[in-house]
């Protein structure tokens, strides 16, 4: 068995940081990546059309002025494969790839008692002991397919957006069916549909989306933000709500007149991207208001969609605007105008099976060449509990949160010491810019493995009764906000049997960060230290 100080899990952002600061530290580090290449779920995503919903000049690392200052960002939004190419850059400029092997999973993490250490395994039957255990598996990274019947028995080609193969896809005069109209069902739909013979779009749930307007890179603007990123770093820590600097409005809806209100929205779904959201500041508090938001997007696009009876199918009328993930899109509505693609809503025209040649619905047999599968992933816990974990007492992960995933501050579980768990359920996670949420914790864990050097401890685990305690504070915030209202990924909605609970934090990072560093401050409050 091979002795480490830490065994982190991908690396993808979080593990490549992950990598980086322990590293300053001093410690002996093996990461495990079961790709071939960094990236994370960069690298997995490589389906047509992926992009990021996060401008460019935001989404990137802040630790190395050097590395903000020489990397060029293409795109207003950044596709995949130009993500990728940073986290490679990244890896090698920082020589982060030493420390990592790739091609390999960790099986299981057993938590062993008389050594305070993990004992590791990893798929290669290699075995690991390590005083620290990093979970950088990220929240949207366990690609789920659902249990179709006769799924089996189908003889067409199938993909999954979440594990593209590295090779091209060519649809060119084929009949496709994609089961799904979440984020990478609205960004890769319009891309099959310019290749495809037919396509064929079976809707689960309409989703709202609002245009992108993506652009090359513009000069004056990367310039901005490069003379400035100091002082706008620190904004995005103390001035939002999720990591990311959007022009914020401090009116309500229902307080403005509706002409100005319209107004608004317009200038808004004219500028693009996510911006949309901060059109009032009571979007996701106030049912009234978020309705005038609803109204304005189903009358876009309802003018877009030239077949009314199809708009109306697209235009979501079950979950207010922003309680599932805002998806932001190229050309996605306007893609129904084309004669080769066909809607198919499945809550009115029922999935039944999979046949050898396609799907078989209530109402009839659709011939599929191939089927792209962009149903989404068991999130947030799906990466979590496909290892086996085992804390204090033998006590397994999985049966710890079998009422639900708990833990304090999103970032370490009772009875599972030095399990730290990046961007985990109950830290503001995929509810804020992602590489700025991986920021944050890596920075605060490896400060935490600091100090326990530092003072002579081996451990540190969560209390139950801080834990408890944050669960209930992170299910209250939820429950003032507007995005319980929807059956969600949020609420593991689309896990058949998964608890229903709100896993990220919803109350913005400020106050999530004031209350990690007070923590920290107060002598790891709700910790306890051995």
């Amino acid at each position: 068995m091979k002795n480490l100080d830490a065994v982190i899990i991908g690396a993808g952002f979080a593990g490549l940081y992950a990598i980086y600061q322990l590293r300053q530290l001093g410690l002996q580090i093996r990461a495990f990546e079961k790709g071939d290449d960094v990236g994370g779920v960069w690298y997995w995503n490589r389906y047509p059309g992926a992009r990021c919903d996060v401008e460019s000049m935001q989404y990137s690392f802040a630790f190395s002025n050097e590395l903000q200052q020489s990397w060029r960002w293409k795109e207003r939004f950044t596709p995949q494969p130009e993500i990728l190419s940073y986290a490679q850059h990244v890896a090698n400029r920082f020589k982060l790839r030493e420390h990592i092997q790739f091609n390999t999973s960790v099986i299981s993490a057993h938590f062993n008692e008389s050594t305070s250490r993990w004992d590791i395994t990893t798929s290669d039957q290699g075995q690991y002991s390590a005083q620290f255990f990093l979970m950088a598996t990220g929240c949207l990274s366990s690609a789920r397919i659902p249990d179709f019947e006769g799924l089996n028995t189908y003889k067409g080609k199938t993909f999954h957006t979440g594990q593209w193969p590295k090779m091209p896809v060519d649809f060119s005069g084929q009949c496709v069916g994609v089961i799904g109209t979440g984020s990478s069902g609205i960004q890769i739909i319009p891309i099959i549909a310019e290749q495809a013979q037919t396509l064929h779009v079976f809707q689960r749930t309409a989703n709202f989306s609002i245009p992108a307007r993506n652009q090359p890179m513009d000069d004056d603007y990367e310039r901005q933000w490069k003379d400035n990123y100091p002082s706008l770093r620190e904004r995005a820590k103390t001035e939002t709500t999720s990591g990311t600097l959007y022009t914020r409005s401090t009116r309500k809806a229902t307080e403005m007149d509706a002409v100005e209100r319209q107004q608004e929205y317009k200038r808004r779904w004219q500028t693009g991207g996510v911006n949309f959201m901060y059109s009032f500041k009571d979007l996701m508090t106030d049912i009234k208001s978020n309705e005038t938001a609803e109204d304005f997007v189903r009358a876009q696009i309802r003018s877009i969609v030239k077949n009314q009876e199809v708009a109306n199918l697209l235009a979501p009328t079950d979950h207010p605007l922003g309680s599932k993930r805002i998806c932001i899109d190229t050309n996605y509505f306007q893609t129904y105008n084309k004669s080769n693609v066909t809607l198919v809503d499945v809550k009115l025209n029922l999935i039944q099976s999979f046949t050898s040649t396609g799907l078989q619905t209530s109402h009839a047999h659709y011939k599929l060449d191939a089927m792209v599968f962009a149903t989404g992933y068991d999130a947030m816990t799906g990466s979590f509990l496909d290892i086996d974990i085992r804390g204090r007492h033998g006590n397994t992960l999985k049966n710890a949160w079998k009422e639900g995933p708990k833990a304090y501050l999103g970032l370490m579980v009772a009875d599972f010491p030095n399990l730290f768990t990046i961007t985990g359920p109950g830290s503001p996670s995929i509810l804020a810019q992602m590489i700025f949420a991986i920021g944050q914790h890596v920075d605060w864990i490896s400060q935490c493995i600091a100090d326990l050097q530092k003072n002579k401890f081996t451990t540190i685990e969560a209390k139950s009764d801080a834990q408890e305690q944050w669960a209930t504070h992170v299910n209250e915030v939820a429950h003032q906000t507007l995005f319980v209202q929807a059956n969600s990924w949020y609420l593991g909605a689309n896990i058949p049997n998964k608890p229903r609970v709100f896993v990220p934090y919803a109350g913005g990072v400020v106050p999530y960060r004031q209350k990690c560093e007070k923590v920290a401050a107060n002598d790891y409050e709700g910790f306890k230290r051995i």
